[in-house]
């Protein structure tokens, strides 16, 4: 069975480093699927999720970023994400209270970078929430 190295870490910490089969995460331009051999590429990743098959078929790994750099060559897959969060760290009712806080925050604030701040906090926040329901119907 081809296999290809995957490695996504955030700026504290490396949070999957194992074989898989096959990943798919969120790029750019679209949700994309990389396998063994896969043409070279770099490209931007949004807030999403990253799902890993592992090749030793204990199931998949799935990850939360909020937006990074991936790498593909053709026997390694390397994430550099801004942030990254295990599916099984991550948490719905927190998520739902972040977001309840950033929505109160933006309806305070006058300031428009300060907005905008918020405004792509919220968005981060949304992508995690569905990243949340989406790990869930999965398992």
């Amino acid at each position: 069975m081809k296999t290809l190295q995957v490695d996504i870490v955030s700026a504290e910490t490396s949070i999957f480093s194992g074989l898989a089969t096959f990943v798919t995460l969120p790029a750019e331009q679209g949700e994309l699927g990389v396998l063994p051999k896969h043409t070279p590429l770099i490209t931007r990743i949004k807030p999403g999720t990253i799902r890993v098959q592992k090749a030793d078929g204990s199931g998949d790994e799935f990850v939360f970023v909020a937006g990074g750099i991936l790498e593909v060559q053709p026997d390694a897959v390397t994430v550099l994400a801004d942030t990254a969060i295990r599916g099984k760290d991550l948490d719905e009712v927190r998520a739902n209270q972040a977001i309840q806080a950033a929505r109160d925050l933006k309806a305070q604030s006058t300031d428009k970078i300060e907005i905008a701040l918020v405004e792509a906090e919220l968005s981060m926040l949304s992508a995690q929430l569905a990243a949340i329901r989406r790990i869930r119907n999965r398992a």
